[in-house]
């Protein structure tokens, strides 16, 4: 089966990247394919049988047309440059443009050794690749920003860790896969040229518009600090923790990429840390906001030398931007909650209601996707899923007035409340829920997986025949740990 392939990185940055190829699997067996992704991207395998799809998406089979590519980049790791990466496990097979225009990165995922391997084996196996395909589609389905999964399959190999696990292949799909770290490897290497061409190559695929700016490379910049403003809200809002922010998971387009040590918080605290790396907790939920201001000067480091060439007083522009990134997300976040909260309009005093709220989930470890719809509850005069949620009745009851009192001058309660559930899910990949599913899956059982799969693909609409999807983990569950695999 042929893909159109339309490699524009491949055929214009030569040298960006290292030519490579996949290890072929020894037995290939299709877990999971993304149809409704394939008809967006414009990929016809209605006459493809499941043993097709198997070898061209686990790389036993090169699709015509495709050009395999390993791409370089750096990062800084845990706050820690190292100044080469670059994908060590992943091979980008090549871009498509799908029917309406917008062009996309086919990647491989656990698809064996690339030139930057640094001595790992290049493999994944089957638990990480369906948790990241499971995660994905359920940030796509909430409106998050992400990379997307087409397909996972199964090897027939075992990838050794802790222990032997069955081996996986993930196939991502991207708007592109340059990072802030793509920017920082050829800053930290070979210089102002090879930023400018990166910069020039990014204007170019992702924001044409900003083409004609006065300095395209300082545009470049707003725009991207602009995205991952917006995304971090979004994290925030839906309870997701990334786990692992580093600049080389950092995508200039604005999406959600690398799902390794990722989870969502049941009970609210802002220190929440999933990521068993994550000791000091660095990307704790509460320290996003700040580790995505410091990336972004990460970003606007490795830029200055394109940004300088093309007007030198533009620098200071550049750290304008980057001292801006505080408010510039406050506007973000507070735009973010007043959606989730119902509320219509712009008071001066909401960021202090929406503040008191944080302090009060806190202050009760309240279970932070569900206190959201139960409020929504509370609006049509049914209380008792929020009472259940709280360790007294009146608990929250100064705050729910304030909240109240807000309410009523925005419309119809039971207007709000439906405004409400349309912008807070119901259904979150719950991380018992994940772990169960996982388990069953390595074990050769693919039906919870596939189940929870179909729930978070449609977070919003209560279903009765769901009602334990909705539920936090019990106590006996114990506290969470999540652990890089893809």
């Amino acid at each position: 089966m042929d893909i159109a392939f339309d490699n524009s990185f491949h055929d214009s940055m030569e040298g960006f990247y290292a030519p490579a190829e996949a290890a072929k699997p020894s037995a290939p067996r299709l877990l999971v394919f993304n149809r409704p992704l394939a008809d967006r991207l414009g990929i016809d395998v209605a006459d493809a049988s499941d043993d097709q799809l198997a070898r061209l998406f686990s790389g036993e089979e090169m699709p015509g047309g495709a050009n395999p590519l390993a791409l370089a980049y750096a990062g800084h790791q845990f706050g820690h440059f190292s100044p080469q990466l670059g994908d060590g496990r992943a091979l980008l097979l090549g871009e498509l443009v799908a029917p309406d225009g917008a062009r996309f990165d086919i990647q491989l995922k656990g698809s064996g050794p690339t030139p930057f391997s640094r001595n790992g084996d290049g493999k994944a196996a089957v638990g990480p690749v369906l948790r990241e395909f499971l995660i994905s589609e359920a940030m796509a389905a909430m409106g998050v920003p992400t990379t997307r999964s087409l397909a996972a399959v199964a090897t027939g190999d075992r990838v050794q860790r802790e222990q032997a696990h069955p081996g996986a292949v993930l196939t991502r799909v991207a708007s592109s896969h340059i990072r802030v770290g793509t920017f920082q490897f050829f800053a930290a290497h070979f210089g102002v040229d090879h930023v400018v061409q990166l910069s020039d190559y990014s204007v170019r695929r992702h924001f044409p518009d900003l083409g004609a700016a006065p300095n395209p490379h300082l545009a470049l910049l707003d725009r991207v600090i602009g995205l991952q403003c917006n995304l971090v809200a979004r994290w925030l809002g839906v309870g997701f923790i990334h786990g692992v922010m580093n600049t080389d998971n950092v995508a200039i387009s604005g999406e959600t990429i690398d799902y390794g040590p990722c989870a969502f918080m049941d009970r609210f605290s802002v220190n929440t840390v999933f990521s068993s790396i994550d000791a000091n907790g660095r990307y704790a939920y509460g320290r996003q906001p700040q580790i995505m201001h410091w990336n972004m000067a990460r970003f606007a480091e490795a830029l200055l030398p394109a940004i300088h060439a093309v007007d030198p007083d533009d620098v200071e522009r550049a750290k304008q931007l980057v001292d801006a990134i505080p408010e510039r997300f406050r506007a973000e976040w507070h735009a973010r909650m007043r959606a989730k909260l119902g509320l219509e309009g712009i008071a001066a005093d909401d960021g202090a209601l929406i503040d008191a709220l944080f302090d009060r989930l806190e202050e009760h470890r309240i279970d932070f996707t569900s206190f959201f719809r139960a409020l929504a509850m509370l609006l049509r005069g049914e209380g008792r899923a929020l009472e259940g949620l709280l360790p007294a009745s009146d608990a929250m009851a100064p705050w729910i007035a304030e909240w109240w009192e807000r309410i009523e001058g925005g419309g119809s309660p039971l207007d709000r409340a439906d405004a409400m559930d349309r912008e807070n899910p119901l259904y979150i990949p719950r991380n018992h829920l994940v772990e169960a599913a996982l388990g069953a899956a390595e074990a050769g059982d693919l039906a919870p997986w596939s189940e929870l799969l179909e729930v978070v693909r449609h977070p919003y609409a209560r279903r009765p025949e769901w009602s334990l999807f909705e539920a936090p983990a019990p106590a006996e569950f114990g506290p969470y740990k999540t652990f890089c695999g893809t």
